[in-house]
């Protein structure tokens, strides 16, 4: 699986994509659109308006890399149906897989803790 550390964090664009769009066009969605940075090591799904084709894409490090898929039976789900206005959904690796394999994500549930990031470390610590 992509990114399987709680480490890796996706981001689906919550509107749909032209997927003809590549490294470039995806990457001026990431920068522009979303304002994070495409070098950090994030993921960034797309998925296109007729929801049977989906693209990550990634910085492993040496290069950047997309992934796309191609659904012969069902769709996507659309992640601008979650997404409330807002311009991106952050999403776990497990919910990137399922949508990846075509299932529906129906609710969402937190099933483990948070993560812990530097800054709670660091005031927990100061205690």
């Amino acid at each position: 699986m992509i990114g399987s550390t709680r480490a890796v964090r996706v981001f689906a664009y919550a509107e749909p994509v032209d997927m003809r769009k590549g490294y470039e066009g995806l990457g001026a969605l990431v920068r522009h659109s979303l304002g994070r940075d495409l070098l950090r090591g994030d993921l960034f799904l797309f998925v296109g308006r007729g929801r049977r084709r989906a693209k990550v894409l990634l910085f492993d490090g040496t290069g950047l890399c997309i992934f796309m898929k191609r659904l012969e039976k069902g769709r996507f789900a659309a992640p601008w149906e979650r997404s409330r206005g807002a311009r991106e959904v952050e999403m776990t690796t497990s919910e990137l897989a399922l949508l990846l394999e075509g299932a529906e994500l129906v609710g969402r549930r937190p099933l483990s803790p948070t993560a812990i990031v530097p800054e709670d470390l660091a005031r927990w610590i100061a205690t």
